[in-house]
Parts: structure tokens; C-alpha cells; sequence
């Protein structure tokens, strides 16, 4: 909007403020109503607020409401809706559910329970089936499993298990929380069920690694003929990402490609995550590529794949690419470029990038410091490494040990490599390829007596090694409502916007 068009329609906002039409209080009501819905900016809606304050329309609850609502909408959550709120002649509980939700979509969490400890103890409005998802979905964003499961008997208490909005909130709490089995419980409990209920359990089996049981709800989904759309199509990309199944995937890829071209940002790093984890670096390379619209979820996809491959050279290069483009790498681009410097042998790299995380705003996790001390192994670097890890500010896992424990197997140091085993068996005596590893290093320098000793040591443990195997689709299957997806089935020039 050009300054012109913005000066006219300030005038003409504040010209119908100073002359109000004369008519009925509810006329009155609606006209302020509609006036406070479509100001256009906070300052505009500051005049308004003291037109109310001056008039006796400020005592309605309606308009106070809408007040507090609107200064929300122009991002003035605190102080102004906060202070209006406060200053409420009357609440009701329209004027609760306003003030909690807009917290609770907020990034505080924590000032929506403190509201709602407030109306619970302070007023005499008792919460509906509108308040408790907004509080649950509050407790799940503050990590509050133990108020979590109290605001759950509340809801029980009270009647309100039954509501599909308030059994979706539950739904959704437990699976943030991990709790699969009791939102299975939940979703099982309930007679009906909408779109809502069944995208938040599917989403929750695959967000947690459970895609077995995240196909077994979408073709219940599919057989009450609940309509797809793009959220479910993310929750199955990562359920066949997870699976490895790529025909599947590909079948989606296609279903969404037939209804829009142009893939969404959510859905395109989806497609890419699937392609990724099904070990086609190539397809999601081309999908990215086609992506109009690409963040840091985008980039670190590839550019992880790329470095857990062993293709460190594009790696690097997307890496480069992303930091010229003005985006910050995140916790899963320095674990990509990482493992690529560790396939590439590329230490001083490697080293750079890791103290560099935190100029970044990263911190260091285990698998990232695992990931360093692989590098460093590799490279024969072995007691670099094991002062690596000596001084790493966290206990040191499996990963981190056995990342050494391999590097000294492959660099023949034999001292080294039995007291790290040594560690890593401690730490995990039920696992066991910590004792084969450590058996191969004995027969590696040559002592085949402490090699043949490990050996029997597993069997007296009773630890068994499963043997090796591979998984392939001998019998692939179609997902309902994609039979017909499957990009190979359509025309080459099909084929080629996709592949």
C-alpha cells in the first residue's frame, strides 16, 4: 500500500471515529465491534481504546475483549493486552479463553498456566471445552508433564473428556510428551472421532518412530473416510522415510505433485527428509532444487545426507552455498558437516566448524562431539581423541567410545583400543558388539587366547550377536488412497518435473 492509499485510509478511519451514527446501544456495539477488527495498526487502535475509555462502551465485555484481542493481533501482547485484560470492568469466560490462548500460542507458555491458576482461584468463571486445549496445549509447550496429567483429571472431573476438542489436546500433550500408549488409550476411548484426532495420533506415531503403527491408523483413517490433505501427507513421508520405503514415498511425492506443482516449504523438506532416508540423494536433490521456498530444515537435510554418505564434497559445497545465502546452520547442518569432514579426512575443517558452533548460537551434543571424535580416529589421530573426549564437558556415550574404539582397530593400537572397549563394555555390558569389537582387536594384534577369552566371556553373559542381515521390499505395497500415485505410472514429462 502506497502512502497515498495509507493517509486516505487514515482519514477515513479517523472521520468515521469522531462522527459516530447515532442509533442503539447494540448497533453501537457492532459498529465499535467492526471498527476494532479492522484497525489497521496499534496506533489507530490506541485511539480507539480511549474513545472507549471515555464513553461508557469500555464496561462492555464484548468490545473490552476484542480490545485485548486486537492488540495481540498487532503483536503488543505485553504490556497492552496484558494491562486491558487486568483493567477488564468484566470477565467472562470469552475474555479467559482470549487472554490463554494468546499466550499459549505464544513463545510463553508459562504466563497462560499463571492466567489460568488465576481464573481457576481468583474468579468465579469455571473453564469450558474452548479453555482446557488451550491450557493443555500451554502445559505441553512448557514441558509440564506433572500439571499436564492434572489439567487431564480436571477434564475428567469436569465432563469434558468426551469433547473432540479437548480429546485432541490430550491427544496432542501426551504425544509431545512421548506418552504414545496413553494418547492410544485416549484415541481408542473415543466414540467419534475428526480430522483433528486422527492427523495428531498418526502425526505422533511418526514423529516418535513408530511407523508401523502410524500406517495401521492411517488406513483406519483412510476406511472412515476421513479427507487427505498436506499434514497427513507429512506424517506419512516420515513414517517411509523411516521405513525405508520408497515406493510408498515416491506414491506421495506424486499424490501431491497432482494437486499443486509448487510444493509448500513443510512439504518439500518432508519429501526431501523421505528421499534422504531412503538413500536417494539424487531425487532429493532435484526436489530441492524445484523448492521456491527453502530455511535451515531444507539445507541441513541434504547436507547431512550427503556427509553420513560419505559425499563430503557436496557436502561442503551446499554448506558454503547456505552461509552465502544468509542462513544459519543449525545442530543438524554441523553434525552433516562433520560426518563429511570425517569421511573426507578433513581434520583442520572439522575442528574449525566445531568451535564455531556456539558463534553460531549451537551447543555441542553428544552426537555432534561423536561425530569429532570419529573424525579425529579415522585420521590416526588417537590420542588427539582420547583427550577429546577426556575433556568433553558430558559424560562420553557408546557412540562417542566407539567411535575411538573403531579408529584404533583400524589404526592397529592395540593399548588404546582395549581400554577404551574396556569402557565402552562397562557402560553397555548387555550389547554385543562391544565385546566383538573388542575380540577382533585382540585378533588384529594377534592374541588370539584374550580374542578366544571375550568370545567365551559373551556366552557365559549369555550375549549373543544377532547375525547380519539386509531388508529389502520382496512385496511391496500401495498406501490407501495413493494406488494410483506412483510417479513411475504417469507420462515422461511427469516423470521429469518430479525426477
Amino acid at each position: 500500500m502506497n502512502a497515498r492509499a495509507t493517509t486516505s485510509l487514515a482519514g477515513k478511519f479517523y472521520s468515521t471515529l469522531s462522527c459516530p451514527p447515532i442509533s442503539t446501544e447494540s448497533s453501537l456495539i457492532s459498529y465499535y465491534f467492526s471498527l476494532l477488527h479492522s484497525s489497521p495498526n496499534p496506533r489507530h487502535l490506541r485511539h480507539l481504546h480511549a474513545r472507549l475509555l471515555t464513553t461508557s462502551l469500555y464496561n462492555n465485555v464484548i468490545l473490552s475483549s476484542k480490545l485485548v484481542l486486537m492488540y495481540s493481533r498487532h503483536h503488543r501482547l505485553t504490556p497492552d493486552s496484558l494491562s486491558v485484560f487486568f483493567h477488564m470492568p468484566e470477565r467472562n469466560i470469552y475474555s479467559w479463553n482470549i487472554i490463554i490462548g494468546e499466550f499459549s500460542r505464544s513463545n510463553f507458555p508459562e504466563k497462560a498456566i499463571y492466567l489460568f491458576r488465576q481464573m481457576w482461584g481468583n474468579s468465579g468463571v469455571r473453564p469450558d471445552d474452548h479453555t482446557l486445549p488451550l491450557v493443555l496445549r500451554a502445559c505441553a509447550g512448557s514441558g509440564a508433564l506433572t500439571l499436564s496429567v492434572s489439567v487431564h483429571g480436571l477434564c475428567v472431573k469436569m465432563g469434558w473428556e468426551a469433547s473432540l476438542f479437548v480429546a485432541s489436546a490430550l491427544v496432542f500433550m501426551y504425544v509431545t510428551f512421548g506418552k504414545l500408549r496413553d494418547a492410544r488409550v485416549l484415541f481408542d476411548q473415543m466414540p467419534k472421532r475428526d480430522y483433528v484426532l486422527w492427523t495428531a495420533m498418526l502425526a505422533g506415531y511418526a514423529q516418535h518412530g513408530e511407523p508401523t503403527l502410524g500406517l495401521e491408523v492411517f488406513r483406519q483413517m483412510v476406511d472412515s473416510v476421513v479427507e487427505l490433505d498436506w499434514v497427513v501427507a507429512v506424517s506419512l513421508l516420515l513414517v517411509c522415510g523411516q521405513s525405508g520405503w520408497l515406493k510408498q514415498g515416491k506414491s506421495i511425492h506424486g499424490w501431491c505433485l497432482r494437486r499443486d506443482s509448487k510444493l509448500g516449504l513443510n512439504l518439500g523438506n518432508a519429501i526431501v527428509d523421505m528421499y534422504v532416508k531412503c538413500s536417494t540423494l539424487s531425487y532429493a536433490h532435484r526436489v530441492f532444487n524445484t523448492m521456491n521456498e527453502k530455511d535451515v530444515i531444507s539445507w541441513s537435510s541434504l547436507i547431512l545426507g550427503y556427509g553420513l554418505s560419505g559425499n563430503f564434497s557436496i557436502a561442503l559445497k551446499l554448506f558454503d552455498e547456505m552461509l552465502v545465502r544468509g542462513i544459519n546452520p543449525n545442530a543438524v547442518t554441523f553434525l552433516g558437516i562433520l560426518s563429511a569432514c570425517a569421511h573426507g579426512g578433513l581434520v583442520e575443517l572439522a575442528r574449525s566448524c566445531f568451535k564455531t558452533m556456539h558463534d553460531h548460537g549451537v551447543t555441542p551434543e553428544l552426537k555432534h562431539y561423536a561425530a569429532m571424535a570419529d573424525c579425529l580416529a579415522r585420521s590416526g589421530l588417537l590420542e588427539e581423541a582420547e583427550r577429546f573426549i577426556e575433556e568433553m564437558p558430558i559424560e562420553p556415550d557408546a557412540a562417542v567410545l566407539g567411535a575411538i574404539v573403531t579408529g584404533c582397530r583400524l589404526h592397529n593400537n592395540f593399548e588404546m583400543g582395549e581400554r577404551i572397549a574396556g569402557k565402552l563394555i562397562r557402560l553397555e555390558p548387555e550389547k554385543a558388539g562391544n565385546y566383538v569389537l573388542l575380540s577382533d582387536i585382540y585378533a588384529a594384534a594377534g592374541k588370539f587366547d584374550e580374542s578366544e577369552k571375550v568370545r567365551k566371556l559373551m556366552k557365559e553373559l549369555h550375549v549373543s550377536k544377532l547375525p547380519g542381515r539386509s531388508l529389502i521390499e520382496l512385496q511391496s505395497f500401495s498406501l490407501p488412497g495413493f494406488e494410483s500415485d506412483d510417479p513411475r505410472r504417469e507420462s515422461s514429462s511427469f516423470k521429469s518435473r518430479i525426477f
